[in-house]
């Protein structure tokens, strides 16, 4: 009889040992899954990484072409000041815009009208890959004019 129990509490034992639970037939699929999706995350995060140091570069470009029309507009102002303006803020802004000393910020003047234009590269998080960049910022220059 002691037998008998004994090997009724084994094969119970065991019953209950490998009874599938729900979900027992995907074990190890989270691993597998990540492995999946972790390289479309990646390019994902990078790639909103690149649009967001486009668009920084973008509008560091204008904000410096824009600062340049500023000072190149002012009544007299002497030939190349708004160029220098523009170096300066560039100078000031940081590295989000690069390769924009060659050529570096023009502006160009006529009767009524100034333009300035920077171009120059985005960071880029990419290795091998240019983004590049060209604002250009008009204003009226200040004269007298007789009514």
């Amino acid at each position: 009889m002691h037998q008998f129990r004994s090997a009724w509490w084994c094969r119970g034992a065991l019953a209950s040992r490998h009874r599938r639970l729900p979900g027992d037939g995907e074990r190890g699929g989270n691993p597998v899954e990540l492995a999946v999706a972790m390289p479309a995350i990646l390019v994902m995060l990078f790639a909103s990484i690149q649009v967001a140091a486009v668009f920084v570069a973008r509008s560091t470009a204008l904000n410096a072409a824009q600062s340049g029309v500023n000072a190149q507009r002012l009544h007299q102002a002497p030939p190349g000041a708004g160029a220098a303006r523009a170096t300066r803020f560039l100078n000031q802004a940081g590295d989000w815009l690069v390769g924009w000393e060659q050529p570096g910020p023009s502006c160009v003047t006529n009767a009524t009208d100034v333009t300035c234009t920077v171009t120059g590269r985005s960071l880029s998080v990419i290795p091998g890959v240019s983004f590049s960049v060209r604002q250009t910022a008009h204003g009226t220059v200040e004269r007298w004019t007789a009514r």
